[in-house]
């Protein structure tokens, strides 16, 4: 077996390597070693969303963990944010959350935590990697009264609940407001509509009865068409659709558009700038997100610092710069006072905070953005070549940037969680980026697949 870390973590179709209950009892036991603290046990925390194959890799994750001599503890289904912010109010050595996010049911991941709720760097990842790998802690093998337990906790949804609660502006309230959220039938389906509700929103529902493989489908944040729906026929003032594990939002508006993430990062980031509450002035976002995002907060005095995708280097730039606000068009927004990972339920209720305190419907403060045309598509690949070294593919980019004249982007790279490559083109007008899309995804699909 090669690499098994990919960019979030390890991911994979359930019971295949490396999503295999024997992969997963050697990270339970690679995490039990490497993260213990000095104590005489240590403590993991293990949450999970809603897929029937969690059940599976828990238990392996939890015999790997006792048996180097730490402690389980079982959260249940929690939003992967929930997990981390349970690891460090646990103060545990670690955390693991099981899920594959916004993937299909068949598939499942394992993401670990350090015991401050953060993703691990590149440097903690290989060494962890190279534990899961070797054979280099076999012989550790703690006995009779050394060997790990487990147990649940029982009031960690409560917990987040109240965390939750307290992101939101106490001298603000939701009465009066409606929202539905679409729980895609994942991580947030007990937590989120307790939130709202208490906090004075009326909520209407939707995709919140897990059956174990109904994850995602057809709902969530990958799929809004229901809770457009649903927006318009209940009158609702917003709609929030959340990914499998809960770390992502998308938003409809209350004429029933549909808003991504650079709409998020603009309406929170020129609030922010207005109130001089925007660390540096700055936000954060990625290659991914739109020149319109650039062109809105430099508008205000704001600017706009760009990294690779993913939402681990997102927050590595934050902490890096000192900065509040970050996130990607997917729905991934990381606001740092809050929590040191994307958050769905916490960008929802930013959002529904300043339209709140601006009384201004969605539809208003998404004016703010007015994006540039941009079309994505992915592609099947059966392998993944360094795209530097395929002439034809080399030459197809320098063409459209010559095209473009300066007045756009494309943006070419392999998923880090899918066998798939990803295309963005961005360009002065829908015609041109449609024709150098078409280009482009002929002679891609001629190379890779």
């Amino acid at each position: 077996m090669g690499r098994i870390f990919g960019t979030d973590g390890i991911r994979g179709t359930a019971n295949i390597e490396p999503m295999t209950v024997e992969t997963a009892l050697r990270v339970g036991r690679a995490v039990g070693y490497l993260f213990r603290q000095g104590r005489e046990k240590g403590k993991v925390v293990i949450g999970k969303d809603t897929r029937l194959s969690g059940y599976m890799l828990e238990g392996a994750l939890v015999a790997g963990i006792c048996s180097m001599g730490s402690d389980a503890i079982l959260l249940g289904p929690l939003p992967t944010p929930g997990i981390s912010f349970i690891t460090q109010n646990m103060r545990a050595d670690a955390g693991i959350v099981i899920s594959a996010s916004h993937n299909p049911y068949q598939d499942n991941g394992i993401k670990v935590f350090t015991e401050k709720g953060l993703k691990l760097s590149d440097a903690l990842e290989e060494v962890l990697e190279r534990l899961i790998l070797s054979r280099e802690i076999d012989s550790i093998r703690p006995t009779a009264q050394a060997i790990g337990k487990a147990f649940r906790v029982d009031d960690a949804v409560g917990r987040y609940i109240v965390h939750l609660k307290q992101t939101f502006p106490s001298h603000l309230s939701l009465d009066g407001v409606k929202v539905v959220l679409d729980c895609a039938n994942g991580a947030t389906y007990k937590v989120a509509p307790i939130v709202f509700s208490e906090l004075g929103a009326k909520v209407e529902v939707i995709n919140n009865s897990p059956d174990g493989s109904n994850i995602n489908l057809n709902c969530g944040s990958t799929s809004p068409q229901g809770l457009q729906e649903a927006v318009r026929r209940t009158g609702a003032d917003a709609g929030f659709a959340f990914d499998g594990d809960g770390d992502r939002v998308i938003m409809v508006d209350e004429k029933g558009n549909i808003l991504d993430g650079d709409y998020v990062l603009a309406i929170c980031g020129v609030a922010l700038l207005k109130e001089e509450r925007l660390s540096h002035n700055t936000v954060v976002g990625t290659i991914m997100c739109n020149k319109g995002l650039e062109l809105a907060l430099a508008s205000h005095g704001g600017t706009l610092v760009r990294t690779g995708v993913g939402d681990r280097l997102v927050f590595d730039a934050m902490q890096q710069g000192g900065f509040v606000l970050g996130g990607e068009p997917s729905g991934h927004i990381i606001f740092s006072k809050h929590a040191s990972t994307g958050d769905g339920i916490v960008t929802a209720l930013q959002i529904l905070s300043i339209m709140v305190s601006q009384d201004k419907p969605l539809s208003a403060l998404s004016k703010v953005l007015t994006k540039l045309p941009q079309k994505e598509r992915s592609l099947p690949v059966e392998k993944k070549p360094p795209l530097e070294e395929i002439a034809p593919i080399q030459k197809a980019l320098r063409e459209a940037e010559k095209e473009m004249g300066g007045q756009g982007r494309v943006v070419l790279r392999y998923s880090g969680t899918e066998p798939k490559i990803r295309i963005m083109v961005e360009g002065p007008s829908e015609d041109t980026v449609d024709r150098i899309m078409d280009n482009l995804e002929e002679v891609v699909s001629s190379w890779l697949k």
